[in-house]
């Protein structure tokens, strides 16, 4: 067996900022492409996409989504209708203004976001009551080009995404739906992910641009940082009003609809690869991992016929898992454990010639390193259960993570104490004046009003005024 130049990871993961991009290139996840800021999504997180691509789709067709395409490019003057929204994405916009060596008539947006190129499509669809609700999602790639250290899946100048964009023809329906599918996504977050992130209801200041309220997923990084997951947002009639969406009721009077719009990007693969990962590399939960269980046997020339025809026999009885046999000649075992541990493959089954007379093998947990002789006989029974707790003891750290590092502060002293080590929960005015002084101060802003615990009675922390909300304040990505 040759040996090849070892893969492994060369700083810890307590210096997070280099520990990142290292992982990230050297689990083969990601590689930079040319383009600052646009990464190359390899195949091993890519294959994690498409199992987030096919649960959420399951999801949203139980609530009557379905599935179109819009254009990737947007003319200005679609762009520049709704004013509010215009504001907060000009800033991201990238324009094509030429098609070979002519000037284009009208400059082209690149979509940052596809309400613009979508609403005027639903101004001639929608006529009639019978025409809603219109329920539409995309799955597309999304440019966004100013920003500021980029780093991949995390943070991009183009990402990966689906936009839902839904239409009714009143307000409780529509809220009702900005509801079901926040649920939607934190349930699949904690279910497939293993990740425990917080029901919020976004500030003014921080909602979605055009949009009447936004709520969000907020999830801790090992930082102590919080980073904004998957939202929905209550567009109201804002979009319906600068795009003319209207619709003739029952009563055969002419109103405008209600609208959402909501999305889950590829940032919370990196939010998962960050969370879980250790000095090893990834920890990737049995739910997601494209490999649920990678078998390496260890053998000599003169013993390898007996130990691969056993390796292969393990591999059939466990094939209603995602199960890969590694009988690579140029590699040795230690290397394939090495690599297997840093794409961060749940569970390792080891098998030898000494293994084959106990019949057993040696099954090895990515979470927790332990190792265990198991019988060969057993293993089928065993795993589904080892699967499923190292499922749960990833969601169980994810959570106590992020516990430990939450704070309730009474006063502005303690709130610029505890945003240093992670996130904490504040009695607050609502006044942006107050969001804004916590921000200059401390480099900390709001990541949202829990949902479960919005209201708040006392003072506010920061001027002492009367408290209306509970708010996190932390820094963020």
């Amino acid at each position: 067996m040759t040996e090849k130049k070892t893969q492994g990871l060369t700083v810890k993961k307590e210096n997070f900022s280099e520990w990142y991009p290292e992982v990230i290139q050297k689990s083969e996840l990601a590689d930079y492409s040319m383009v600052s800021g646009c990464i190359i999504y390899r195949p091993y997180s890519y294959s994690m996409w498409e199992k987030v691509k096919s649960v959420l789709n399951s999801e949203f067709k139980k609530l009557n989504v379905k599935n179109a395409y819009f254009p990737l490019l947007i003319p200005e003057s679609l762009f520049n209708k709704e004013k509010e929204h215009v504001e907060g994405f000009n800033p991201e916009v990238a324009w094509v203004t030429k098609g070979g060596n002519s000037e284009l008539d009208e400059p082209l947006a690149i979509r940052p976001t596809s309400e613009t190129i979508i609403y005027d499509s639903y101004s001639k669809w929608i006529h009639s009551w019978r025409d809603l609700p219109l329920k539409l999602n995309q799955w597309c790639n999304i440019i966004r080009w100013e920003f500021r250290h980029p780093r991949p899946f995390l943070r991009g100048r183009e990402f990966l995404w689906q936009e839902g964009h839904t239409v009714f023809s009143n307000k409780e329906e529509a809220e009702k739906e900005c509801t079901d599918i926040l649920d939607i996504y934190y349930k699949f977050v904690k279910e497939y992910m293993a990740l425990e992130g917080t029901k919020s209801l976004k500030t003014d200041k921080e909602k979605f641009a055009g949009a009447v309220y936004s709520k969000s997923l907020e999830y801790m990084m090992p930082d102590g940082k919080m980073i904004q997951g998957p939202d929905t947002h209550f567009d109201g009639q804002k979009f319906a009003k600068a795009y003319d969406i209207k619709f003739l009721d029952k009563n055969s009077e002419k109103k405008y609809v209600y609208q959402n719009t909501w999305g889950f990007s590829t940032r919370m693969l990196g939010v998962m690869f960050a969370m879980h990962g250790d000095d090893k590399g990834l920890i990737i939960p049995p739910k997601i991992a494209p490999t649920q269980i990678v078998i390496v046997p260890i053998y000599k020339e003169e013993n390898k016929k007996e130990v691969i025809k056993h390796a292969k026999e393990i591999s059939k009885q466990l094939n209603k898992f995602r199960v890969h046999l590694d009988d690579r000649d140029e590699y040795t075992p230690g290397w394939k454990f090495n690599e297997w541990e840093l794409k961060g493959v749940p569970l390792r089954i080891e098998i030898g010639p000494k293994d084959i007379k106990e019949k057993s093998v040696v099954v090895v947990r990515r979470d927790t390193g332990k190792k265990e002789k198991t019988k060969i006989k057993e293993l089928k029974e065993k795993t589904p259960n080892l699967l499923e707790n190292i499922q749960e003891n990833l969601y169980k750290k994810s959570k106590k993570f992020l516990d430990e590092h939450t704070k309730e502060a009474k006063d502005y002293k303690e709130i610029k104490k505890f945003v240093k080590q992670g996130r904490v929960l504040v009695k607050w005015c609502g006044c942006v004046e107050c969001e804004n002084k916590v921000k200059d101060e401390t480099g900390a802003k709001t990541t949202g009003m829990p949902l479960d615990n919005i209201n708040a009675k006392g003072e506010c922390a920061i001027c002492k005024k009367p408290a209306k909300y509970n708010v996190y304040f932390a820094k963020s990505y």
